[in-house]
């Protein structure tokens, strides 16, 4: 993504958190795959937006991206250093690769392990090879930056990326991954030295939110809407699950926030043991109300004795 991600949502630079995650759910629901399935114009919009959400909704990838540490797409900005940013360090470690200029080997640590790889290289075997003989070093790892949809990483996928180099390669989304997670390809980073082991890949995934479902830990959550009816009478409704849509009984009166609860049907953990679907029930009328409901909306208020607000004021 290289749009401006406020412009994607529509939103100023100014706007609140809530603000966003507002305009968010007003576009995905208009933009969504499943209720535009032959409109590829939309479906890229979709992509387009929950990338921008995804960075923007994230308070400290907001900052960052404010400050111009990453880029629209989440990716690291490299960091500019001049003459005046060596000049200030000790006089032992000025102009030092270590503090970061040029390779970025990982730290003091790597470095005096590239160094000792060396020194017992030369003073072990390499006789007559000259200065550089039997130098081995491992490759660097390389990090990269990788978006999946919420119900891929629910559920587990496959996805092939292109490298830098140009190969391609399968990584395997395992079932229940976090946003933020970071997958390890094992050498599949930087080249090693002089036939040194190659470094490995770190992709890091950034899970897209879901205009429905919700995750806590491994339990899905969700709001259901339900008609005035439904929720008098009770009634038997199906409820989407990221399994699939399952028949679920709403009780005789029930209320608007009341919590269904459906065993197993959240997120598999590593230990394979999976969490439930919160269902919250939501009282939804239509907008234009006819004279039949009017009516007997009118009877009801003349003859029931029911008043939602009593514990209230008793507790007030």
């Amino acid at each position: 993504m290289t749009e401006d991600p406020y412009k994607i949502l529509g939103v100023p630079k100014s706007a609140t958190q809530a603000e966003i995650k507002k305009a968010y759910r007003k576009l995905a629901k208009d933009l969504h795959p499943d209720l535009n399935p032959d409109d590829k114009a939309k479906q890229e919009r979709f992509k387009a937006v929950s990338a921008a959400y995804d960075l923007l909704g994230n308070e400290e990838k907001r900052r960052r991206f404010d400050a111009g540490e990453i880029d629209a797409s989440g990716q690291e900005r490299p960091e500019r250093q001049y003459y005046h940013h060596y000049a200030g360090q000790d006089a032992g470690r000025r102009y030092d690769p270590g503090s970061g200029y040029g390779g970025d080997f990982g730290g003091e640590d790597d470095l005096n392990d590239i160094f000792s790889q060396f020194f017992a290289r030369r003073a072990g075997g390499a006789r007559g090879s000259g200065f550089g003989g039997g130098f081995q070093a491992r490759g660097q790892d390389l990090r990269y930056h990788l978006e999946v949809d919420f119900l891929d990483a629910a559920r587990g996928t496959k996805r092939r990326v292109t490298m830098p180099d140009g190969n391609s390669i399968e990584i395997s989304i395992p079932p229940g991954l976090k946003d933020g997670q970071t997958l390890r390809l094992r050498g599949k980073g930087a080249p090693g030295h002089g036939g040194g082991p190659a470094g490995d890949a770190l992709v890091t995934v950034a899970v897209r939110p879901h205009p429905v479902f919700t995750r806590s830990g491994d339990d899905i959550e969700m709001e259901l809407p339900i008609t005035f009816d439904e929720a008098v009478l009770g009634a038997r409704v199906e409820v989407p699950t990221i399994s699939g849509p399952v028949s679920v009984k709403v009780p005789r009166g029930a209320s608007s926030g009341q919590r269904l609860r459906l065993a197993g049907k959240g997120i598999t953990g590593a230990r394979g043991k999976s969490g439930d679907q919160i269902v919250r029930l939501k009282i939804v009328l239509p907008k234009k109300i006819d004279p039949q409901a009017e009516e007997l909306a009118r009877r009801w208020r003349e003859q029931a004795a029911f008043d939602p607000r009593a514990e209230l004021r008793r507790m007030t």
